[in-house]
């Protein structure tokens, strides 16, 4: 009898997946049947780390002292694991990360041990050795820890980062790092041109017109730079997938995150509080039908509205059907390299191709600093793939340069892009 009634809760079990209710902190239901069905793993390229398969469901959970971690059950190899790679930690991911980010905002150890809610007086307080130890541990992955000590000649704790809440149809929380901005700029030469995006990244708290992010004004001739109408020629251009900085953070906070919804923000502090080059987060840009007017006659900027069915000959040039207003926020600005890049998160990244969505905000953001275009660079990642390219090469085709076919990089060859609504490969040959 028990048997038969264990076969039939299993049964419920998988018929009712997907449906586990969730409270507003976004914990899973304490019902004993439900409570093994949590929503989705926040890392879509989690895989199993005995054999590398991608087929488990969800096992429950291990009650630790300070929380609670989800086990999954692989279907291949029937083994038993969890989605975090760092292993034996007392304290979750989470409080982890935010008392070294605390402590690279300036604060000291024991400062931010109280920061993070668990102070030293409590029964589950952090110490500061223990904290000493996360930051000696985690130290490749927290670059700023170099610039820190500079920083703090100059900025406080609570005036080393300008944050703001913007009500743009939805909230958005931009934050803007000055103290490494200006870090940056001192070290390379070729930085100190960049001092107009320095301008412009203080003055969005203020000068920022929200009116044009409003959903009252939002029109059939405005609309976000992720839904625009606008489409750009893919010809002569390479994009470039590699695996960097970017992919190794986004999987190791990833573990960290519980809820798929809060993936941007997790990524988006880290980034911020502890990389050396991510200087602002959901930038607000905008780009105006004159702007785009002007880029098309006066820079030989090609941009189009592409037929029901995109083809070549079929492009129509967008002079008369231009829209009123684009608006947008970019994810990561970040300084590196002698170049401003401009970063997106999105899931499955191999799948995504936003180079419309990117190359207008380099341009809303090249046309508000008055920066040109070849220094930007633009790219979109997740925990596996960091794919980039240059959104100069989209809008400028020079009629007499030498059409190369292939291009050699640090990680093989690639072909030059010959179709012109889409990129035929994101890997080198």
């Amino acid at each position: 009898m028990k048997k038969i009634f264990k076969k039939l809760s299993e049964k419920f079990i998988t018929i009712t997946r997907g449906n586990a209710e969730i409270s507003k902190t976004r914990e899973v239901s304490p019902s004993p049947i439900r409570e093994i069905l949590p929503q989705k793993i926040a890392s879509d390229s989690l895989v199993c780390p005995y054999c590398a398969s991608k087929k488990f469901v969800k096992r429950g959970f291990r009650q630790k002292k300070l929380e609670r971690v989800q086990l999954l059950l692989c279907l291949e190899c029937n083994k038993t694991f969890t989605p975090h790679s760092v292993k034996g930690k007392h304290y979750p991911l989470a409080t982890i990360f935010d008392a070294v980010s605390f402590y690279n905002l300036g604060y000291s150890l024991e400062e931010s041990c109280r920061k993070v809610g668990l102070g030293t007086d409590s029964k589950v307080g952090i110490g500061a050795s223990t904290l000493s130890n996360w930051l000696h541990e985690f130290k490749d992955r927290m670059p700023f820890l170099r610039m820190r000590d500079f920083a703090m000649q100059k900025y406080s704790p609570a005036n080393m980062v300008v944050t703001a809440t913007l009500a743009h149809r939805q909230l958005y929380r931009y934050r803007f790092h000055q103290a490494k901005c200006e870090l940056i700029m001192q070290e390379h030469f070729h930085h100190q041109t960049f001092k107009p995006l320095k301008e412009f990244l203080e003055m969005v708290p203020g000068e920022c017109p929200h009116q044009y992010f409003s959903a009252k004004n939002m029109g059939e001739d405005i609309s976000r730079a992720s839904e625009s109408p606008l489409f750009f020629s893919k010809t002569a251009m390479i994009v470039r997938g590699k695996e960097n900085y970017a992919t190794m953070i986004a999987k190791f906070v990833l573990q960290s995150v519980k809820d798929r919804k809060s993936r941007h923000e997790a990524l988006q502090k880290f980034f911020l509080y502890n990389d050396s080059v991510t200087v602002a987060t959901e930038v607000p840009v905008y780009l105006t039908r004159e702007d785009i007017e002007h880029m098309q006659s006066q820079l030989g900027f090609e941009v189009y509205r592409p037929s029901a069915e995109v083809e070549k000959a079929d492009l129509m040039d967008v002079s008369n059907g231009l829209p009123k207003l684009i608006t947008g926020h970019i994810d990561f600005l970040q300084i590196r390299n002698g170049m401003i890049h401009i970063l997106d998160y999105k899931p499955k990244a191999e799948k995504e191709k936003p180079i419309e969505q990117l190359t207008l905000y380099a341009m809303a953001l090249s046309r508000l600093t008055g920066l040109r275009l070849f220094e930007f660079k633009c790219a979109w990642f997740d925990e596996k793939d960091y794919f980039e390219f240059y959104p100069l090469h989209l809008l400028h085709k020079p009629k007499r340069a030498q059409r190369r076919k292939k291009i050699d990089t640090q990680e093989g060859t690639y072909l030059v892009n010959k179709t012109v609504e889409k990129v035929e490969s994101l890997r080198p040959i």
